[in-house]
Formats: C-alpha cells, structure tokens, sequence
C-alpha cells in the first residue's frame, strides 16, 4: 500500500493536472512549469557540480565526494523527449550517484520537435564514446534514465550492440518508455485515474514529435520491438498504476526469453515519475537505493569474475 506522502503527492497532482486536461497547455508552458519546479529541488549534501562540454553537448559532471573514481554513471534525464534537462533532474541524479557511489556525467541531449530522431540517440552515443575515450572502461560505465531517458538507455545499448561498440556494466530503467505506440489498452486500464490519464494522453502526442518521419515501431526509437538479445544486465523498475507498465513488462519479459539477465523491480499503486520525489516520498528513496544495490552488486559480480581467471604459472628459472 503507497505511503501517506505518495497519496498526499497524488492528490496533489491530480489537483494540478485537473485545469490543465482542460487548457491543453502547449510545449512552451509545459517546459516552463518543469523547469521551475526544479525551484523546490536542492543537491543532496556532499554533492559537487562541474560544468563539461561533450563534444558541443551542454553536460554536467555530478561529483558525490569519495565517489569511484574508477567508474562512471551515464544519467539520460526523463521528458517524454520533448522536455526535462540538466536542471530537472540534477538533485535526482545527485541522489542516485551518491547511494551508488559514482560519479555521474548528465548530459542535456536534443529534444523534439526541434531535433527529432536520431538527434537524442546520436547524443547518448557521443557521451558514451567521448567517457570510453576518457580512459572509462565499458565494464565501468553504467547508463540509466527515467522515462523517456530509460528508453533511451535501453536503445543506446541496443545501438551499441549493434554496432559492435563494447556495451556498458548495465543499463538501469527507471519506469523506462519502451513502446511508443502507447496501445489504447494502457488508457484503458487507466482510464479512472484523470491525473494517469491525461499523462497518458499527453505521451501520446509526443512519441510522434520525437519520431518525425520515423515509425513509432522503430527498435532505436521502442525499444520493445527490437531484438533483444546479447544485451548487457539490466533493471527495470515500474510502477503497476503507471501508464508505461504494460509495455515495460512486455519489454522485461521479451529481455529475459532472450537470454538477457533482466531485473524487474514492480511497486504498487505509484504515479510515474515517483522517483523524482526521492526526498519526501519513501517509495522513491528505497527505489534509488534497490538501483544502488544493483549497480554495486555488478561490481561485486565483475570482481568475483576477475578473480575466478587463472593466471599462468610463471616457469622457474634455471641457474647456468
């Protein structure tokens, strides 16, 4: 059962989505209100920023202190693809690093209309091949998003596969979008939920702004219709009452006929973006703490395997 914080943030969303299902606000005004609800947002203590140009594109390097040095978390921030930044999601990704004691390396990729596909896929693989070129190993780095950015995870792994580029530790999805075709059947079991709903409808107008003259059921763009095979691990947390759970368990289940050690972590009764709530919502902060146990348990996982190699027996050496 959700805690008394969630159920107080629910009502407090649906108050606020209510007017707004009337109005159908535009893209401008919605980026807006994002934007200045970072407002309420502050940096977990310990925390640093630092300013970085990834090839052109504006990103941030979110330093919790003591962080590995060694590893790295590649944040790709939530948005429907059309909205959210650095500003958004900084005290998330904060958050996030500091349990899992990583520096993490954000970045504000393209967004649509603007910068339809391939523009925010395109980005995704230049910040993760300007890290390898850093001297960061692919067994080092982690990618994870929420969202629209956990969908952007799961295609930047797939791109990278598909390439033949070395693919990261793991791929973490925070209620990741993973089919942009959105079915009628996920509005439907939604449909007494106005404040799901109109998050629902909203999604819908956006799958086709990012995929421009693209189908919707391109596997870069829904990952869900891609071939899922010879990916790396992966965790995926989803909400039951969220409009993305349908085709995120679809995505799951999919991962792991493939052969792909997929982690699905499911909550009750939860709105999407929950996770954003971290520092008032207890659901939120064991979320981000279950992605600290994952991600350090790859690790542990690689080092227990590092250790399992033989090594060749050096030959004596014979005195003349």
């Amino acid at each position: 059962m959700p805690s008394t914080q969630h159920s107080v943030l629910k009502q407090f969303v649906t108050a606020a989505t209510g007017p707004l299902a009337r109005r159908r606000p535009r893209l401008p005004a919605m980026r807006l209100a994002l934007e200045m609800s970072t407002l309420f947002q502050f940096m977990p203590w310990g925390v640093h920023l630092e300013d970085v140009d990834v090839e052109g594109i504006t990103s941030e390097w979110i330093r919790p202190e003591a962080a590995d040095a060694r590893r790295v978390l590649l944040y790709l921030h939530g948005g429907g693809y059309v909205m959210g930044s650095l500003n958004t999601h900084r005290a998330l990704i904060g958050s996030l690093a500091k349990r899992c004691g990583l520096t993490a390396l954000a970045i504000d990729y393209r967004k649509a209309p603007e910068y339809p596909f391939p523009a925010a896929l395109q980005d995704a693989l230049t910040a993760y091949r300007w890290l390898l070129r850093e001297g960061y190993r692919a067994q080092d780095i982690v990618v994870a998003g929420d969202s629209a950015g956990g969908g952007l995870a799961l295609a930047l792994a797939i791109a990278l596969r598909d390439a033949d580029d070395p693919c990261p530790a793991a791929v973490v999805g925070l209620s990741p979008w993973t089919d942009l075709v959105l079915p009628h059947s996920a509005l439907q079991h939604l449909a007494h939920e106005e404040a799901q709903l109109l998050e629902a409808l909203e999604i819908r107008s956006w799958g086709p702004l990012y995929a421009g003259d693209t189908p919707l059921t391109h596997p870069l763009i829904s990952p869900v219709h891609a071939s899922l095979h010879d990916l790396p691990p992966l965790l995926i947390q989803l909400s039951d009452a969220e409009v993305l759970c349908a085709d995120g368990l679809s995505f799951v289940q999919k991962a792991q006929a493939a052969g792909v050690d997929a982690t699905l972590q499911v909550f009750p009764g939860l709105v999407h973006w929950w996770h954003l709530f971290w520092r008032v919502v207890p659901e939120a902060s064991e979320a981000l703490n279950q992605v600290a146990g994952f991600v350090k348990e790859i690790w542990a996982a690689q080092s227990r395997s590092e250790k399992a190699v033989p090594r060749p027996r050096r030959r004596a050496v014979l005195a003349a």
